[in-house]
């Protein structure tokens, strides 16, 4: 298993437990405010996991936050939760956008974390977070969330092109509930169930494959050596096979693609200088 593989790993398994790792010196936090879960991963200033924790969420549709008092609510609840696990306050946080999405919604985004108490040092798009983890220099890395698909194009290690479009894994759940018949969250249920792969990913395959047109189209006039699927919409096994069909790249997908952008944003958190009024305890 390579560092990145280890790394993720061992974040996910701090995320299941509650568990938390032995730390010195400060902390930084990643928030990931998405369509269905919201994350919080914590890391030291060496990016080392130390912490995590995740929850169902319902309060952001494609970047943009439905509902601000929900959101804060449950941002300063997941803190809270963290804070008495690890024994300190958490301070500062990162948190991420969909590529595209307006000036407005990365303000609101920001003012959700502050009125959970922490103070915002950065903000960055969700699939450079990715890129982060992935250590990737050049390719493009595919961030499928439950509202969008966001895209970053890397050269040289830099980010040359951003953008989003509004199909994730929110669309999967409504195919699976049109499909079935039942209502949205108990579509929402079956789609996540590792022993109905088979059954669900025909029915929502051809959803799959839009998300793959929408990543060929974002590709045009670039030439990337490969493509990396992270978010929980790109964990069903055929998911890389259907992408890898329409684009013609070589298509990979990471252990728990899921966690890859909370554990990146926690990575672009931003630590003032310490000569700031916040000092570690």
């Amino acid at each position: 298993m390579d560092l990145k593989s280890r790394t993720l790993s061992n974040f996910a398994e701090l995320v299941k437990t509650g568990e938390c790792k032995k730390f010195k010196g400060r902390l930084k936090v990643g928030v990931d405010l998405g369509t269905a879960n919201t994350v919080l991963a914590v890391v030291d200033t060496a990016n080392r996991p130390i912490a995590g924790i995740s929850a169902p969420s319902h309060t952001i549709q494609d970047g943009v936050i439905v509902n601000y008092f929900e959101s804060v609510q449950l941002v300063t609840k997941l803190k809270e939760t963290l804070e008495e696990r690890l024994g300190t306050e958490l301070l500062y946080a990162a948190a991420a956008i969909p590529p595209g999405v307006s000036e407005g919604s990365v303000k609101s985004i920001g003012y959700v974390l502050e009125g959970a108490g922490f103070e915002v040092t950065n903000i960055v798009d969700e699939p450079t977070a990715a890129s982060a983890v992935l250590k990737i220099t050049d390719g493009a890395v595919v961030d499928v969330g439950g509202g969008t698909t966001g895209i970053s194009i890397l050269k040289d290690g830099k980010v040359i092109y951003t953008d989003d479009e509004a199909t994730g894994g929110s669309h999967m759940t409504m195919t699976v509930a049109g499909h079935y018949r039942i209502p949205y969250e108990e579509a929402e249920v079956l789609k996540t169930q590792p022993e109905k792969e088979a059954e669900i990913f025909p029915v929502i395959k051809a959803t799959v494959e839009k998300m793959a047109l929408i990543t060929e189209k974002f590709l045009k006039g670039y030439q990337v050596p490969a493509v990396y699927v992270v978010g929980g919409s790109s964990m069903f096994t055929e998911f890389t096979s259907v992408f890898e069909k329409r684009l013609h790249l070589p298509v990979y997908r990471p252990v728990h693609p899921l966690l890859v952008t909370p554990l990146g944003i926690a990575y672009c958190c931003q630590l003032p200088e310490l000569s700031s009024k916040k000092e570690v305890k």
